[in-house]
């Protein structure tokens, strides 16, 4: 039986947006964003990565290069139909945007990193979490699973309620896994080594939309890469969500400056028209 693919495409204009989603999430958590840049006229991929939207086994059968290769064609698929691609995503996804931004750098134009994790470190986090890395290969350690708490991600209740339901349900393929086994953190964590030592090499502009009051990583993620990206970064701390920024209820002003932000690049690989000289009679 063939594994479905619940990849989202919605074809539009030239400029393209190249939204990951997160570590063991789906595309479905981008889906209000993509939407609304469609909407705005953009050609908008929101990709399946490789292991998820299925079980803890098929995860766990994949690491951060298979993740990263998903990413790596949906690029090269979208280059031959856009001028300009704008590669982002949501918690994990946005540190896989900034890893591809460093290996590609000629075909990546700008970055729209959501909610950047690094560190599990906001306030929902367990205290003693940081104790996983020491024992995560133990036989302890590798059973652990990750398992989201009150308020998952969401201030908005109606959306955590709904996102409860999907966990839930025991169908991955909508709200994702209710519990993330501790080998795919482990090569999330990898994956972040890596990216961190590239990230003044990623010289693109880049967009980072931050919640002060993040349940899952602090705002110390978004300074960390504030700090250490290579080009120009637009930083937007938002006042009224949580982590889940693409669907809590600030989700517009993330739509909001990710146009803008396509707006800028546009501008700026807009052709110059040379100016007229008339000579004197």
């Amino acid at each position: 039986m063939t594994k479905r693919d619940f990849s989202v495409r919605l074809a539009g204009d030239r400029t393209g947006f190249l939204l990951i989603h997160g570590l063991g999430g789906t595309p479905v958590e981008l889906r209000f964003v993509a939407r609304a840049l469609h909407r705005a006229g953009h050609t908008v991929h929101c990709p399946q990565l490789a292991g998820h939207c299925a079980g803890e086994a098929e995860i766990l059968a994949t690491g951060w290069r298979d993740w990263t290769q998903s990413v790596f064609d949906e690029l090269e698929r979208m280059r031959e139909i856009c001028d300009t691609v704008i590669v982002g995503g949501l918690s994990m996804g946005a540190v896989l945007a900034m890893h591809v931004a460093a290996q590609r750098p000629k075909e990546v134009d700008g970055l729209a990193l959501y909610a950047p994790t690094f560190w599990y470190d906001g306030w929902s986090i367990p205290r003693y979490a940081f104790l996983l890395k020491w024992f995560i290969n133990t036989p302890f350690g590798r059973r652990y699973s990750f398992v989201e708490r009150e308020p998952y991600g969401l201030k908005d209740t109606r959306s955590r309620a709904l996102v409860v339901s999907s966990l839930t349900s025991g169908d991955s393929s909508t709200a994702g896994l209710l519990g993330t086994p501790s080998g795919a953190l482990k090569q999330m964590w990898d994956l972040i080594a890596v990216t961190r030592r590239e990230l003044p090499q990623v010289k693109c502009p880049a967009l980072l939309v931050h919640p002060r009051e993040d349940d899952i990583a602090d705002l110390r993620n978004a300074f960390e890469i504030q700090r250490k990206l290579g080009g120009l970064v637009d930083a937007v701390i938002l006042d009224d969500s949580y982590h889940l920024v693409t669907i809590d209820q600030q989700h517009d002003i993330v739509i909001e400056r990710s146009l803008a932000l396509a707006a800028r690049l546009a501008k700026a690989h807009r052709p110059v028209t040379p100016l007229r000289v008339v000579a004197a009679e």
